[in-house]
């Protein structure tokens, strides 16, 4: 199949440019946890909150958009399950389940809500892909601070000031770059 006739194909994801075979979805799953796992590595302390800031989000909904749903939660239900299972893969080379691991299970869900989207076209103009990112994030955000509030026994309050607020300046930057590297990607794929 030509890039062009996968590219004009209604609900094409990025990986879909690929030629399809069960080989090919194993090797994108895997290969989406092991990215994601890379990212979890760059890690900044935020000083006050027990979660740093990582390129795991980032990679996450990278994984999620470019896989479509189904891959994206496979991925990142791979990633969450091997560092369960003792992969040193999460944050700052943690495994197991710690007080940010909520936000682990938000990246399974944001994974398959971007991916969604990314079949509907929202991985292909700057605008669309900066809302589809910032919604991914809601949705980490939404899942990973009510976890934290209950595992570090802290309030909603200091919950949000530890787990939301410290990452929004990096959530804008992170849909900024996407904003830019995804719709550019199709774009190239389209020039082929």
């Amino acid at each position: 199949m030509s890039t062009a006739s996968v590219t004009a194909r209604p609900g094409a994801v990025l990986a879909d440019l690929l030629p399809t075979s069960r080989v090919r979805d194993a090797a994108l799953v895997l290969g989406g946890a092991a990215l994601t796992g890379l990212a979890a590595q760059i890690a900044v302390p935020v000083p006050g909150s027990p979660v740093p800031v990582t390129g795991q989000t980032f990679a996450a909904l990278l994984v999620g958009t470019t896989l479509g749903a189904r891959r994206g939660f496979a991925a990142l239900a791979l990633y969450a399950a091997a560092g369960l299972a003792g992969v040193p893969w999460f944050a700052q080379g943690g495994s197991g389940a710690s007080v940010s691991f909520g936000y682990v299970l938000g990246m399974l869900l944001a994974a398959a809500a971007v991916g969604a989207l990314a079949r509907r076209g929202a991985d292909r103009s700057p605008l669309r892909m900066a809302g589809t990112m910032l919604l991914g994030e809601a949705i980490i955000y939404a899942v990973g601070v009510p976890y934290l509030a209950v595992t570090a026994h802290m309030s909603a309050t200091a919950a949000i000031a530890a787990g939301l607020t410290p990452f929004l300046i990096g959530d804008a930057l992170k849909a900024a770059l996407a904003m830019g590297v995804l719709p550019t990607a199709w774009k190239l794929t389209n020039k082929s």
